[in-house]
């Protein structure tokens, strides 16, 4: 099954896939909102806003299997991201991405290798995959790699459609 067919759900419920961004180029990160590294929610939201008409889509995935730093339920994570940090950019459901309840989407994501040629579990909290247009991931980033890092922007730049 490629990454654009499997079947995910937003934050409110409602049921979507990469196959809506198949068009575009995408940011997907694993968040949290009560992480040490949740200020980069920040550069996130400046890159989904940046990018937008080049074709980017930043997608965040909420994740509470690291610490429990992830409780709240779907309206106080939604509340949370757009009040603290202006968060525009969508929100999928609360997500296991590691460990026999790993989401599909993980399953597949996990098997891609970082720079280092590392793959596997997902380390912690915002860890970054860019997807190029059309599902195939092109790059892997780990938690500390700050969204707007200039590896990170040229990875996103040399897949964009637009």
């Amino acid at each position: 099954m490629s990454l654009t067919e499997i079947p995910l759900t937003t934050l409110t419920g409602a049921p979507t896939s990469l196959a809506d961004y198949a068009d575009r180029a995408v940011l997907l990160v694993n968040v949290a909102s009560k992480c040490g590294l949740t200020p980069q929610y920040a550069a996130l939201e400046q890159l989904a806003r940046d990018y937008a008409d080049r074709g980017l889509a930043v997608i965040g995935v909420p994740c509470n299997q690291f610490m429990g730093q992830e409780p709240g339920t779907p309206e106080e994570i939604q509340t949370f991201c757009s009040t603290t940090y202006g968060v525009t950019f969508p929100l999928l459901a609360k997500t296991d991405v590691n460990g026999p309840e790993r989401h599909p989407l993980y399953a597949e994501l996990t098997t891609f290798a970082d720079d280092e040629g590392q793959a596997g579990d997902i380390q912690w909290n915002f860890e970054k995959f860019v997807i190029a247009p059309g599902g195939t991931v092109v790059n892997r980033f780990r938690p500390r790699t700050e969204p707007d890092a200039p590896e990170v922007v040229a990875a996103i730049e040399a897949v964009l459609p637009g």
